[in-house]
């Protein structure tokens, strides 16, 4: 029960801040502020990941930077470091497959989504 404690109160704030995020006054037709949101998340979990691993931070911890906050904050940064730790680890073909299976499949996620209730995506 402990651990989930930590993931839950580590994901409120990873949702609060990327709330925050949200609110800035920054208006484009790229979407700016999520694209800054996956970058900030990207480098927060690889600080976490490369604490952890020196033995800086404890389970609990780790618990509820990485899942918690991070993932509160943006799956992305989970999908950016499971590409790379495939990368690093030689699989580099199954890192490329997860990566476009990643990108293309959530799109045709979205996709199907919009379309199962209703919505017109096009």
């Amino acid at each position: 029960m402990d651990k989930f404690l930590w993931v839950g109160l580590g994901g409120a704030l990873g949702a609060i801040l990327r709330y925050s995020i949200s609110l800035l006054p920054m208006k484009s037709s790229f979407p700016i502020l999520t694209f800054i949101t996956n970058l900030i998340g990207a480098f927060i979990i690889g600080m976490v990941v490369g604490l952890f691993e020196k033995h800086y931070l404890s389970s609990q911890l780790n618990l509820f930077l990485k899942t918690g906050v991070c993932g509160g904050f943006t799956t992305f940064s989970t999908f950016s470091l499971e590409a790379l730790s495939l990368f690093e680890n030689g699989k580099f073909i199954l890192a490329i497959l997860y990566i476009f299976m990643s990108v293309g499949g959530c799109i045709i996620g979205v996709y199907i989504g919009k379309i199962v209730v209703g919505m017109r995506a096009f």
